[in-house]
């Protein structure tokens, strides 16, 4: 199992390195010298999140104005899922330090659902989102040092649980499909980040897998969507493009149902599902499934370095149960029809491509 790089080549890396290019500073190392190369010096900076759009989804034939953009790839943070990596998007910080280490997240004896902000047991949960993210973010940052953070995203999305979570400080505009004149009107001002978030390869491929017609034409539209921001670029504005996760199929035969266990609290993901209780407990259940045990005290850095969110310690799993490749594991009373999946740490999970253009 490879932990992912939170030193120079992963998505926080990046973020860091934006910032550091709008204000000469950041919490977190840019780039290594050789990605760092390849993003170019600009007044303002377009940032397209295509979620769901792994590095070796770029071989698919729709993503060829993707994969012409390509000049490298990155890690995603652990766990490879959208709460975690749009946390590190939002804060500029590996999960470690911004302390939304899971998609499904204990909180205690609850388990709090990081889109939706609801509690296992249903009820709403009562925690602040707009203040769930440490501060500064990002945006507060930014705007400090006298720049601005525009965000678009789909009109549904507006005003979401997430949404408040990710967006404190930034300026949020919802658009319809394809829209992205709000973007480019943006980035005319120096010293703006705009962000561009696309949910149309995630939405795709958890619905129909890879290899359905459904996900092609969602590739091929996040690929058009791409061209036309590139086309349209102001003078001395630079585009950079990557993604929250990768995509693996799973065979509905391969979708393992967990058994009833009221003695642990189980998050997480079906990837990779992070558990608490007894000593030997997850150990114990990993023996009959197709999967593997790794205690917590194997796991330092998988999260990001020091110095850590004030919660992160309490809200760490004893240890996790690691999917093998090509499974799901369906917590019980749960029911899983999904195609694709992700939140796990294979390499087609992990690796997420950096488009650049200018």
């Amino acid at each position: 199992m490879r932990f992912p790089d939170y030193q120079g080549g992963g998505l926080v890396n990046l973020v860091a390195e934006i910032e550091q290019r709008l204000t000469g500073t950041a919490p977190s190392p840019g780039l290594s010298r050789h990605l760092a190369s390849t993003v170019p010096e600009a007044l303002s900076y377009i940032f397209v999140l295509f979620d769901g759009l792994g590095d070796a989804q770029l071989e698919h034939s729709g993503a060829k104005a993707l994969l012409a953009s390509r000049v490298g790839s990155l890690d995603a943070s652990f766990s490879t899922q959208t709460t975690v990596n749009t946390s590190t998007l939002a804060t500029g910080l590996p999960p470690s330090q911004h302390g939304l280490i899971a998609y499904q997240l204990r909180l205690n004896t609850s388990v709090l659902n990081t889109i939706y902000w609801y509690l296992d047991d249903g009820k709403a949960c009562d925690l602040d989102p707009v203040a769930f993210l440490p501060a500064p973010n990002l945006s507060e940052r930014l705007a400090h040092a006298g720049r601005r953070v525009v965000a678009t995203e789909p009109e549904a999305f507006l005003d979401s649980p997430l949404d408040r979570v990710l967006y404190r400080g930034s300026t949020v505009v919802g658009v319809a499909d394809s829209e992205i004149d709000v973007a480019l009107d943006a980035v005319r001002t120096p010293g703006t980040l705009a962000l561009v978030y696309l949910p149309h390869v995630d939405a795709a491929g958890h619905a129909g897998g890879q290899g359905s017609g459904l996900y092609a034409d969602a590739v091929r539209h996040v690929s058009e969507i791409w061209s036309d921001i590139i086309s349209r670029l102001p003078e001395g504005v630079a585009a950079v493009g990557t993604a929250d996760h990768g995509h693996v199929d799973i065979a509905d035969d391969r979708r393992i149902a967990l058994p009833q266990l009221d003695d642990l609290i189980l998050y997480g993901d079906n990837r990779v599902v992070y558990v608490s209780g007894p000593p030997t407990a997850g150990a114990d259940l990993a023996r009959s499934l197709p999967a593997t045990w790794v205690a917590v005290s194997q796991l330092e850095g998988i999260w990001g370095p020091e110095p850590y969110h004030p919660r992160f310690t309490e809200r760490l799993p004893d240890g996790l149960l690691i999917a093998d490749d090509g499974y799901a594991l369906v917590p019980y009373g749960t029911v899983d029809t999904m195609v694709g999946h992700h939140g796990g740490v294979t390499e087609a999970e992990l690796r997420i491509p950096l488009l650049v253009a200018s």
